[in-house]
């Protein structure tokens, strides 16, 4: 069975477990379309071609037992180059990192989905530490956006969006600091899941900045985005802020609860800085669900602001015996930031946190009027690789930056997001945001089915060969 066909991770699984399908079989398929695309797309840092014909070939002997497998059973997935895989170095996207010692057991939620049945193809490029928004990394090369080669997959889990939305597995697992799960959705026009901040343990992948650091899933559909999320919930000793929550399936339904949705358009700094096609996604997604209503956050800006000064200082503090000695290894773009970080004053940081607090009471404020916000996930659609400025609102400005500045204040404050993409006739895909507040990603993943069902999101299998 293959992506082409349509069918999602749980149709795949369904006829694994009934025998219909080989899971050895799909996991074949998967590999032959890495070789044959990857050289081009570069999503793949890492194929573990014999440890997935293992796990599948583990996957028929229990169904030919007669044992369940699991709900993911067969299904090919790939992870972001940050997650614990046992025997191989955690590189991070690094070439320091792939010089360290071997990991010793695999991250939680890797181990999470093979008890579910699902088998890892391999690890995924990505920007250096996540610290980047486009996947341009100077050791492993860039990922190539599927919609065009020539654009950016964006980051910094660049790479698994990109093999999300080429077929290259049927779901991916990145994690997202600033953006990174939402960025790359939007860009690859795939569905992307950033969970509520300490829903989803970290347990076994390599940190970015602890205060603000998550690991979701991407998914060619809604369906398969709340299924992988099911699979993963679950709190772990190893993750001191994944809260002790009992898991809450989320598996959405078209019911009329979720119809009757509060539903508001973020204003203000969410509007200012997009570009038509951006306004336009969000406007088509407000119809759908009903929004009316406006909500500013004042504080956004700000946040945003304050998210670049923690990521910086947080990152430099993780990486600062490595940046005095070893400084030549780092890709040039994170070292200047890295090494930028390290000069800052820690009143600067703790009036970042103070700013941090602020948006987030607004945000609880505008909860208490309505259950989601909307909003775009990138400020435009993916622009070239190599690609120096962006506009936005009228204004030429650096685009390596600036491709966060729509997700850095919501990720800031830990608030569960769903990314929908928008399809647009002759131009890249872009994403919309659908923001919830915390632990209610049941809510936003019924928003996103909405949008889903009525034609205007989708995320169809795209050839970068053709």
């Amino acid at each position: 069975m293959s992506p082409e066909a349509g069918q999602g991770a749980a149709e795949l699984a369904a006829a694994v477990r009934t025998g219909r399908v080989s899971a050895v079989a799909t996991v074949e398929a998967a590999l032959a379309r890495i070789e044959a695309t990857n050289p081009r797309l570069n999503a793949f840092r890492v194929v573990l071609a014999d440890r997935a014909r293992g796990e599948a070939a583990a996957v028929d002997a229990a169904v030919a037992a007669g044992r369940d497998p699991g709900p993911l059973a067969g299904v090919p997935y790939g992870v972001k180059d940050l997650f614990d895989i046992e025997g191989l170095p955690t590189a991070a996207g690094s070439k320091i990192g792939a010089e360290g010692p071997a990991a010793r057991r695999d991250a939680v939620l890797v181990s999470r989905l093979r008890e579910a049945g699902a088998v890892l193809l391999g690890l995924q490029v990505m920007d250096e530490y996540a610290y980047g928004f486009t996947t341009e990394n100077a050791h492993y090369g860039a990922v190539h956006n599927p919609h065009d080669l020539a654009h950016s997959a964006g980051g910094s889990s660049g790479g698994s969006a990109a093999a999300v939305a080429a077929g290259l597995g049927f779901f991916a697992l990145g994690s997202d600091t600033n953006g990174s799960i939402r960025v790359p959705s939007s860009f690859c026009g795939v569905f992307g899941l950033k969970p509520t901040f300490g829903r989803l343990p970290r347990t076994g992948s390599f940190p970015f900045v602890h205060d603000l650091d998550h690991l979701g899933p991407f998914a060619r559909s809604v369906d398969d985005l709340a299924l992988v999320y099911d699979v993963l919930q679950g709190s772990d000793p190893g993750d001191p802020a994944c809260a002790p929550r009992a898991a809450e399936p989320v598996a959405p339904t078209l019911s009329p609860a979720a119809r009757g949705l509060r539903v508001a358009v973020l204003d203000g700094w969410f509007h200012q800085m997009a570009d038509t096609q951006a306004r336009e996604a969000v406007a088509a997604v407000a119809e759908v669900l009903g929004a009316e209503a406006r909500v500013t956050l004042p504080t956004a800006e700000a946040a945003r602001s304050a998210a670049f000064l923690l990521t910086a200082s947080s990152g430099a503090n993780l990486h600062r015996a490595n940046l005095l000695s070893r400084p030549g290894d780092f890709d040039p773009a994170t070292r200047g930031r890295l090494l930028a970080g390290l000069l800052l004053p820690a009143a600067e940081v703790l009036h970042a946190q103070r700013i941090r607090r602020r948006l987030y009471d607004e945000a609880m404020a505008a909860f208490d009027r309505v259950d989601l916000l909307i909003a775009p996930a990138t400020p435009c659609a993916a622009p070239r690789l190599g690609q120096g400025q962006i506009t936005i609102d009228g204004r030429e400005l650096p685009a390596r930056p600036n491709i966060g500045v729509l997700t850095q204040p919501l990720s800031a404050i830990g608030l569960p997001v769903a990314t929908v993409p928008i399809p647009t006739a002759g131009a890249l895909p872009i994403g919309v945001q659908i923001i919830a507040a915390p632990w209610r990603e049941d809510l936003a993943l019924q928003a996103a089915l909405r949008v889903q069902a009525a034609g205007l999101a989708s995320a169809p299998v795209m050839d970068p060969c053709a």
